[in-house]
C-alpha cells in the first residue's frame, strides 16, 4: 500500500515523498484512517515504528481542511501534543514543521530548562499546534499564556512513559482545562491495564491499535553480561572501547551524578565521551546529542529519563554500565540499538551487587543472559545468576581487537538473539533519576 491510498491530501504526500518515504509502516496505515475519520484512537506502538507521522500527518490535514481561527485577536490552540520529554518534544515539533512545510501550520515546542519569556512570545504569536511536556505547559496556564479552550484534538505521547515518571496528575490537570468536544489520540509502547485505565478517563469509544513490528528491532539486539568488581567496571569500560571490541555506544547510568562522572573519567582516559542529562541546560543536550550523531564524541553517557525519546540510528552498541532497577527499563535501553534491521549488542556490566537487579531481569526476559569473562577482569566475588534457569556456557575473551576476534571462540555471531518481551507493568523511578519532573 502507498500513502495516496490513505486519504491524506496531495501536499501531504508530497511532503511525505521529500522525505524519501514511498510506503507507510504498519501503525501510519492503521492509524490515519482512523484519525482522519474523527475517531479516537488508542495505539500500542513503539519508538521507531513511524508513530510520530501517524498522528501528525491527519491533525495536519484535520486543521487544514478547518480553518477556522480562535478567539482574542490571537489564533487559540488547536491541536495539543504531550510528551513526557523535551528530545522528544522538540522531535515531534520539527516532523509538524517538516511535514507541514507545503502548507504551514504555525506549530510551538513548550518544555522546561529554555527561556519562558521567548516561549510566551512565540505562543502570543499564535501556535495551531503546541508539542509540550506537562509541567511547563502547566506553567503556561498558570500565567494565562497559553490558550487551551479551542483544542480540537489531544496527543499522548508515550504514555507508558508519563506513568512512569510520574506526570499523569499534571495529564489530569490539563485534561480539566480542554474543551469537552475533542479527538483524543494515545500512543504507548504497551497497552497494558494502566494504560487502559488511564484512556478509559478522557477517551469516547477508542478504536484500539496494537502494532507488532514484522521484525521486532529488540529482537536483533545480541546481549551479554560481563561479570566484573564495581570498582574496576570503569577500568574495564576503557579497556572494550579502546581495543575496539565497543564502537560508538550510549552507555547508562543509574544517575545524573554517575553519568557526568563516568564521562569525565572516560576523557581522562583518551575517549571521546559526553554526558546527557537533566542537570545540562537544553544547549548543552542538544550539542552533546549531535556531537554523538555526527560522530565528534564515540560515548554518549545518559541517565534513563534524559535517553527517553533520543532518536539515534545505526547505533552499533548499548552498555549498560550500571543496570537499571526496573527490569522494563533495562528493555527501552537495549531497544536502542539492532533498530532499522541493523544487528546491534547490548552488553552489561554487572558486579556482584547487582545479582537481584539481574535477576529481575532475566524473570522479565523468560531467559538467562549470556554470560562472557574477559581476562584479568574476572571479579573477586561471583554474580549469581538466577537458579530455575539453566545455565548457559561462559565465554572468555582476551582483549584482541576486533578484526582478530572473528576467529576466536568468544565471537557471538552465531549465536541466537534473545528475544526481547514488550516492557510489563511495574512502573518506579529511582529517585536522583527525575529532573524537573522530566523536562
Amino acid at each position: 500500500m502507498s500513502f495516496d491510498r490513505l486519504g491524506l491530501m496531495p501536499e501531504l504526500l508530497r511532503a511525505v515523498a521529500q522525505q524519501g518515504y514511498t510506503e507507510p509502516t504498519q501503525v501510519q496505515r492503521e492509524s490515519i484512517p482512523i484519525v482522519l475519520d474523527g475517531r479516537d484512537l488508542l495505539a500500542g506502538a513503539q519508538t521507531g515504528t513511524g508513530k510520530t507521522a501517524a498522528f501528525v500527518l491527519p491533525i495536519l490535514q484535520r486543521l487544514t481542511q478547518n480553518t477556522s481561527n480562535g478567539s482574542n485577536g490571537r489564533r487559540a490552540v488547536r491541536a495539543l501534543i504531550l510528551t513526557p520529554t523535551r528530545e522528544l518534544c522538540l522531535q515531534v515539533e520539527e516532523s509538524v514543521r517538516t511535514y507541514g512545510g507545503q502548507r504551514p501550520v504555525t506549530s510551538a515546542a513548550i518544555y522546561g530548562g529554555v527561556d519562558y519569556d521567548k516561549q510566551v512570545r512565540r505562543l502570543l504569536q499564535g501556535a495551531q499546534i503546541v508539542v509540550a511536556t506537562p509541567g511547563r505547559l502547566l506553567d503556561h496556564t498558570r500565567q494565562r499564556t497559553v490558550d487551551l479552550s479551542r483544542v480540537e484534538v489531544l496527543v499522548l505521547d508515550e504514555a507508558d512513559r508519563m506513568l512512569d515518571m510520574g506526570f499523569i496528575p499534571d495529564v489530569r490537570r490539563i485534561l480539566a482545562l480542554l474543551p469537552r468536544q475533542r479527538q483524543n489520540l494515545l500512543f504507548s509502547a504497551t497497552l497494558h491495564e494502566p494504560i487502559r485505565r488511564l484512556a478509559s478517563e478522557f477517551m469516547d469509544d477508542p478504536v484500539s491499535v496494537q502494532v507488532t513490528p514484522e521484525q521486532p528491532a529488540a529482537e536483533l539486539v545480541r546481549q551479554v553480561v560481563i561479570p566484573v568488581d564495581r570498582a574496576r567496571k570503569r577500568e574495564l569500560l576503557s579497556r572494550l572501547i579502546r581495543s575496539g571490541r565497543i564502537e560508538q555506544a550510549l552507555v547508562f547510568t543509574r544517575t545524573k551524578h554517575g553519568a557526568s562522572r563516568l564521562a569525565q573519567q572516560l576523557e581522562r582516559d583518551g575517549i571521546r565521551a559526553t554526558a546527557i542529562h537533566g542537570d545540562k541546560n537544553q544547549a548543552q543536550r542538544v550539542r552533546a546529542l549531535n556531537d554523538f550523531k555526527q560522530g565528534r564524541m564515540d560515548i554518549l553517557v545518559a541517565t534513563d529519563v534524559a535517553a527517553r525519546g533520543l532518536d539515534i540510528d545505526a547505533l552499533p552498541h548499548v552498555v549498560n554500565f550500571e543496570l537499571s532497577a526496573v527490569p522494563s527499563d533495562y528493555v527501552h535501553r537495549i531497544g536502542r540499538t539492532g533498530r532499522a534491521g541493523a544487528d546491534g549488542d547490548a552488553i552489561s556490566l554487572v558486579s556482584a551487587e547487582e545479582s537481584p537487579l539481574l535477576a529481575g531481569i532475566e524473570r522479565l526476559l523468560g531467559r538467562q543472559i549470556e554470560t562472557e569473562t574477559v581476562v584479568g577482569f574476572e571479579p573477586a566475588a561471583p554474580v549469581r545468576r538466577t537458579p530455575a534457569e539453566p545455565r548457559r556456557g561462559q565465554r572468555s575473551w582476551s582483549g584482541r581487537p576486533a578484526r582478530a576476534r572473528r576467529h576466536m571462540p568468544v565471537r557471538r555471531g552465531s549465536a541466537a538473539p534473545t528475544p526481547v518481551p514488550s516492557a510489563g507493568p511495574g512502573f518506579a523511578t529511582l529517585p536522583g533519576e527525575r529532573f524537573a519532573r522530566g523536562e
